[in-house]
C-alpha cells in the first residue's frame, strides 16, 4: 500500500499508537509500584526519587543526540531500535537484585524516553498543520491509558503472577515484538511531504539537516517560550506520576482497590483531554494562529485551579474529591498536543525532530529534578499533600505566563515558516 494512501496514514497511527500504548506502561506503571519496590530493597522517599529522576535524567541527556539522529537518518529504523532497546533495559530492571543495582538499570530505561521527537516529525510529514492537533492528540491518549493499564498491571495483575519483576518481563518482552512491527510495517516519508505548499507534487526535494537551520531555531521568539514552558510545564506531571499513589495510600488512606476505582476513571477523562485539546486546537488555529496557545494557557490555569480545589478537599468526601480530580484531568492535558503542533508550525521540516528534541532537553532539565525535590520536600514538611500542591501550582502558574507571552510572538513566527515553504515550492516548480 502506498505511504501517501490515506488508510495507510491512519494504519501508521495505529501502529505508533500501539508502540506509545505499550511504552507508555512500562514507563509509567512503577509510580503505581511504589510500595512493592520499595519493600523489595528498602526504600525511602528521597531514594525512591532518586530512581525516578535516573531515568528522567538519561532521556534528558539524550534528546539532543536523538533529535540529531533522527533529523540525518531513516527515523523507521531508529523507532525499531528504541523499541528494542525499551525491551533489553526493562528485562535487566527485573533481574537485579540490589538498590545500587536497580538505580542503574532503571535509569537505563530513560534511552528510549528520548526516541518520541522521530515519531512525531515522521507524523508530520503524513498530515498536513490543520489536522497535527487531532492526530497528535489522539497518539496521547496513549499516556494516560498507559498510566491506567500499568496501574492495572501494578495493583491486580502483579500480586497474581508473581509481583512486580514478572509484570517487567511481560512489557520487556512487548517491546521486541513493537520493534519487529515499526520495521517492517511502517514506511519513511520524505520530510516536508505534508505542507500544503507541496500539496499535489509528485516529486519532492530532500530537506537535508542544516546547521544553519537549527541555529534558526534559537532566534524564533515562540521557541524561547515554548522551551522554558516546558522546562516548568512538566514538573507537575512528574510529582503527580511518581506520588500521587503514595499520597493515596498514606495520606487519604485508599487501599489498592479504592486507588483503582478512583483513578481509572480519572485517567479515562484525562485520556480524553488530550483529543480534546488537540481538537480544541485544530478548530481555533484555524481561526487565528494564536489559537493553540489560546487552548494551552487555558488548560494549564484550570488544571492548577482544580487540583488545588482537589487536593485540599477533606478526606472524608471522597466524592467530591472524585469529581474535583476528574475535573483536573480535563484541563491538564490541554497544552501536550498544542505545544508539539506549534514547535512543527515554526520550524522547517529537516530540523524539526531537533528542535523537538531540544524542547524536551530543556523540558526534561525541569522533570529530571521533580521526584527528587518533591522527595526532599517531603522528607522536611512530612506532608505530600503541600510538597505535590507547592509544586504543581508554582509551575503551572509560571506555564501560563509564559504562554501569555508566546501569544505576543507565534502569528509572526507562523508566517516567516510559510513564507519560506512557498519559497521553496516556487523553486520545485
Amino acid at each position: 500500500m502506498s505511504a501517501e494512501n490515506p488508510r495507510y496514514r491512519w494504519f501508521v497511527v495505529g501502529v505508533f499508537f500501539i508502540f506509545m500504548l505499550l511504552h507508555q506502561t512500562d514507563k509509567l506503571m512503577i509510580g503505581s509500584l511504589q510500595v512493592p519496590i520499595s519493600q523489595t530493597f528498602g526504600l525511602n522517599d528521597l531514594q525512591w526519587g532518586f530512581i525516578n529522576s535516573g531515568a528522567l535524567i538519561v532521556a534528558t541527556v539524550l534528546y539532543p543526540l536523538w533529535g540529531y539522529l533522527y533529523d540525518r537518518y531513516a527515523r523507521v529504523k531508529l523507532l525499531a531500535l528504541a523499541s528494542v532497546i525499551w525491551g533489553v533495559t526493562t528485562w535487566f530492571s527485573s533481574v537485579v537484585r540490589t538498590y545500587p543495582a536497580f538505580l542503574v538499570t532503571r535509569s537505563s530505561t530513560g534511552i528510549d524516553d528520548s526516541s518520541y521527537p522521530g515519531l512525531f516529525t515522521l507524523i508530520a510529514d503524513y498530515f498536513g498543520p490543520a489536522l497535527r492537533g487531532k492526530v497528535y492528540g489522539v497518539l496521547q491518549l496513549a499516556q494516560p491509558l498507559g498510566y491506567l493499564i500499568g496501574m492495572i498491571l501494578a495493583l491486580i495483575v502483579a500480586p497474581l503472577i508473581g509481583g512486580w519483576r514478572s509484570v517487567f518481563y511481560i512489557t520487556g518482552s512487548l517491546g521486541l515484538v513493537i520493534a519487529v512491527l515499526i520495521y517492517f510495517g511502517v514506511k519513511e516519508m520524505p520530510r516536508g511531504k505534508a505542507e500544503p505548499e507541496f500539496e499535489g507534487m509528485a516529486e519532492m526535494a530532500a530537506f537535508k539537516f542544516s546547521w544553519n537551520e537549527v541555529k534558526e531555531i534559537f532566534k524564533k521568539k515562540t521557541m524561547w517560550f515554548i522551551f522554558l514552558q516546558g522546562f516548568a510545564g512538566v514538573f507537575p506531571w512528574n510529582v503527580i506520576t511518581f506520588f500521587f499513589f503514595g499520597y493515596l495510600m498514606t495520606e487519604r488512606g485508599y487501599d489498592n482497590n479504592s486507588v483503582l476505582i478512583t483513578m481509572a476513571p480519572v485517567i479515562l477523562i484525562l485520556a480524553a483531554g488530550y483529543f480534546m485539546g488537540g481538537w480544541l486546537g485544530d478548530i481555533l488555529f484555524k481561526r487565528t494562529n494564536k489559537g493553540r496557545i489560546i487552548i494551552a494557557s487555558t488548560g494549564v490555569i484550570l488544571g492548577a485551579i482544580f487540583l488545588y480545589l482537589a487536593m485540599t478537599t477533606p478526606v472524608a468526601n471522597r466524592t467530591q474529591f472524585f469529581v474535583l480530580m476528574s475535573l483536573t484531568a480535563i484541563f491538564m492535558p490541554l497544552s501536550s498536543a498544542n505545544v508539539i503542533a506549534t514547535v512543527y508550525d515554526v520550524t522547517v521540516p529537516e530540523v524539526r525532530s531537533t528542535a523537538q528534541a531540544v524542547e524536551y532537553f530543556i523540558e526534561n532539565s525541569g522533570a529530571a529534578l521533580a521526584p527528587t525535590l518533591t522527595g526532599l520536600l517531603i522528607a522536611a514538611t512530612a506532608n505530600k499533600t503541600f510538597a505535590i500542591l507547592s509544586i504543581s501550582i508554582t509551575a503551572w502558574m509560571l506555564s501560563f505566563f509564559l504562554y501569555l507571552g508566546a501569544l505576543f510572538t507565534v502569528d509572526h513566527d507562523i508566517k516567516t515558516l510559510r513564507s519560506q515553504m512557498a519559497e521553496r515550492a516556487k523553486q520545485l516548480m
